[in-house]
């Protein structure tokens, strides 16, 4: 079962969400800061964190900062700031998932399983024995699932892994944004145009020479996204 390292300086909250955690089986580690956070990555596999924004020494925004330097483990945020600013800077740092305080534990649970499945198995899209994938320069190798461009290997977040692999399995389609949500997410997009933008941004930087003038991730203004044969 995962590994889940629970970070947050509110001990009552990280105490509450382990007891969800334990009944559905997962095993939880527990740290209080954000330094706490990156010590216990270091010494333990960690398939998933949670994590709080405001903390004393490290908060959550550096702490994912430093994580994503190495780590594509998905990460969901825990935040008492709910205005739309603020989940997309999490978004922007890295994060997979953004929950406002208060939340609903079952809601939480939901997240992580959500997330788990999605770093696992890919959503619903089934791994494939030798499963090679490319467009000019960009390689998806879905065995490994690494990417490369131009033979340079390119770490992605777990959900800029399926929103990429989703277009380029499907060269030449348009998706809408809500598509683009409902098939990665597994949820009915609600507000989501802000959440699929801020990881479309992020895939190309990390894939385009000018992400201004993209070569691979398209845009086709009022319809959607799309990756075009090369």
């Amino acid at each position: 079962m995962a590994n889940i390292l629970v970070c947050d300086d509110d001990h009552e909250i990280v105490d509450a969400i382990e007891i969800y955690l334990l009944q559905e089986g997962y095993n939880v580690l527990k740290a209080y800061d954000g330094i706490e956070a990156l010590e216990c990555l270091k010494k333990n596999e960690i398939q998933l964190l949670i994590i709080d924004v405001m903390m004393p020494r490290l908060d959550g925004i550096h702490a994912i900062l430093k994580i994503r330097e190495t780590s594509s483990i998905p990460i969901i945020i825990l935040s008492a700031k709910t205005e739309d600013p603020d989940k997309i800077l999490g978004l922007n740092i890295g994060a997979d998932d953004y929950l406002s305080k208060p939340f609903n534990p079952l809601e939480l649970v939901a997240r992580v399983k959500s997330q788990l499945r999605r770093y696992t198995k890919l959503g619903n899209m089934p791994a494939q024995s030798q499963s090679v994938f490319s467009v000019g320069g960009l390689v998806m190798n879905d065995d490994t699932k690494e990417v490369t461009v131009d033979d340079v290997l390119v770490k992605l977040t777990p959900i800029e892994y399926n929103i990429l692999l989703l277009l380029v399995k499907n060269q030449g389609r348009v998706f809408s944004i809500d598509q683009i949500y409902e098939k990665i997410w597994n949820e009915q997009a609600i507000g989501a145009d802000n959440t699929v933008a801020v990881h479309i941004r992020h895939i190309r930087e990390k894939i385009e020479i000018n992400p201004r003038e993209p070569k691979y991730l398209k845009v086709v203004w009022g319809v959607g996204y799309k990756v075009d044969k090369i």
